[in-house]
């Protein structure tokens, strides 16, 4: 009898499932696997014949390591602790009520956190921005800090691709950055940081996540109730009328150390010691909330700390969100460019990069839906062409590795890089992986959403691509540049968004080689 009971207890469940299924067409496919999965009615069958199944494979065959492997890479000089809880539930225990959202370079009040929150998660899309308070800042970071749920992460640019570069045993990894004794606990053995990196007190970043609607599962009266209720929606997380329409976070500090690039010298200083092969330098957005004058004093800095580092050994600048035009332009225009080998940037940064610098396609205001690949492929070439080596333009910069959620390109020039097709690809696969918290593509867990067909230009030297999942990583030619294009398998149901561009571009810099004429 109670194995009769058992059997037909699991039957009506699946029943419910599949009323509830009916019901509701619109219910996305993450919703019912999570709560199918709940239920411990066994995981739903892989997709080893789907698109996302050979696309997967694919990868799998092509990504192998460069003949010519880092041994010793150097990160700085940006870190933190990130604590990361639901944006909507700590608005709710700061007092706030959902109203209309606004952008703000720059939050001056809790008001403009709740604007700029509600701006960002209305469009799903990712923002970081500086809390120019401090007593009000640390009174939010206190509750944040103990609020139930919240989650403590190594945290910033350099810290993030220094653990995600540690993850492989065979490298030997230094971070430079203000490293408090949270951190330190929270970093991988096999990073090493000078004592000099260290500090007393933590630097606290505030990563407010939002994530897309799913079901989860309680009693059989419930899930019927939901079947029989079939008005119910499943969008992505609400707060009052706004919606997400997708998984994202909104990030903000009140952060001197990193905001004065403090770290700078002691980066540059420990790099003779160390003797480093590859180089990454990020945490340059961080200036935002300083004046302009110490804003181009830094930067002056850095490019003389650059320049000291021996010729030869590549630099790699991981860019991230940014309001401020004048510093990006003066980023771009001010030998930072010129100075480091390459770049890792996303969609937001590329465009406001453009806009910045009167680029191609700057008078775009923002992107609709998925970035058009021939406008982010022009910008790439612009970018290149024109800040980029060339035999008339002393520069180093030859490589950039574009990320956004539905797929990347990394673009090189002809003649300093190899290895490509199997970087672009782990970057990719990597995203998958990390944002679903697992070791490899899990099928039934990703979705491909990229393109089917694209145009690789709009300047008229674009050629018609149409996508095969069997042969996922596509190249083309322009003008001495190399492009590699390759979709991303994007998580359903993302466990955390945090840090994926960080690990994208580590990844991808983990599995490409650079020539030895450099």
């Amino acid at each position: 009898m109670a194995l009769w009971r058992g059997s037909a207890y699991a039957g009506f469940l699946a029943l419910a499932v599949g009323c509830l299924f009916l019901l509701e067409p619109q219910l996305p496919s993450s919703a019912l696997r999570s709560l199918w999965n709940s239920l411990q009615l066994g995981p739903a069958p892989p997709g080893s014949g789907s698109p996302e199944g050979r696309l997967a494979a694919a990868w799998d065959a092509l990504i192998v390591r460069p003949a010519r492997r880092w041994r010793r890479v150097a990160v700085g000089v940006n870190a933190c602790v990130d604590v990361v809880l639901s944006g909507v539930k700590l608005l709710q225990a700061l007092g706030l009520n959902p109203g209309n959202g606004e952008d703000h370079s720059i939050l001056h009040s809790r008001n403009d956190l709740k604007e700029a929150f509600i701006h960002f998660m209305g469009k799903g899309a990712a923002a970081e921005r500086f809390f120019s308070d401090e007593d009000t800042f640390h009174d939010i970071a206190q509750t944040a800090s103990a609020f139930p749920g919240a989650q403590h992460y190594v945290g910033g640019n350099a810290a993030l691709i220094g653990q995600k570069f540690a993850a492989n045993s065979d490298l030997k990894v230094l971070l430079c950055g203000p490293v408090g004794p949270k951190l330190h606990e929270l970093l991988d053995d096999n990073v090493f940081v000078p004592p000099e990196s260290l500090q007393e007190v933590d630097e606290f970043h505030l990563i407010l996540e939002y994530q897309a609607g799913f079901l989860t599962s309680g009693s059989v009266v419930l899930i019927l109730s939901r079947v029989l209720q079939h008005r119910r929606k499943f969008p992505g997380e609400e707060w009052g009328q706004l919606k997400a329409p997708h998984a994202n976070r909104f990030i903000f500090s009140h952060d001197l150390s990193n905001g004065a690039m403090n770290m700078l010298e002691v980066f540059v200083s420990s790099l003779e010691k160390f003797q480093p092969d590859l180089v990454v330098l990020s945490g340059l957005h961080m200036m935002e909330g300083q004046s302009k004058e110490l804003q181009r004093k830094r930067l002056l800095e850095v490019v003389t700390s650059i320049s000291d580092i021996p010729v030869g050994i590549p630099v790699h600048l991981e860019l991230a969100s940014m309001t401020n035009r004048e510093l990006m332009s003066s980023i771009v225009h001010q030998q930072v460019f010129p100075a480091v080998t390459s770049l890792g940037l996303n969609e937001q940064e590329l465009l406001f990069l453009s806009q910045s610098a009167s680029g191609p396609h700057s008078s775009l205001s923002s992107w609709n839906g998925v970035p058009d690949v021939g406008i982010v492929s022009d910008i790439l070439f612009w970018i290149l062409k024109e800040h980029g080596k060339s035999e008339s333009r002393a520069s180093d910069l030859t490589r950039i590795h574009f990320h956004t959620l539905v797929y990347h390109i990394l673009a090189t020039v002809d003649g300093h890089w190899a290895n490509q097709l199997a970087a672009v690809a782990a970057g990719a696969r990597v995203a998958g992986t990390q944002a679903c918290a697992t070791e490899t593509i899990d099928t039934s867990r990703v979705s491909l959403r990229a393109p089917h067909e694209f145009l690789t230009s709009h300047s008229g030297a674009g050629s018609r691509i149409i996508l095969n999942p069997d042969k996922p990583v596509v190249e083309w030619h322009r003008e001495g540049v190399a492009f590699h294009f390759t979709p991303v398998l994007v998580c359903k149901d993302p466990i955390r968004t945090v840090g994926l561009g960080d690990a994208i571009s580590a990844e991808g810099l983990f599995y490409s080689e650079v020539h030895s004429h450099y």
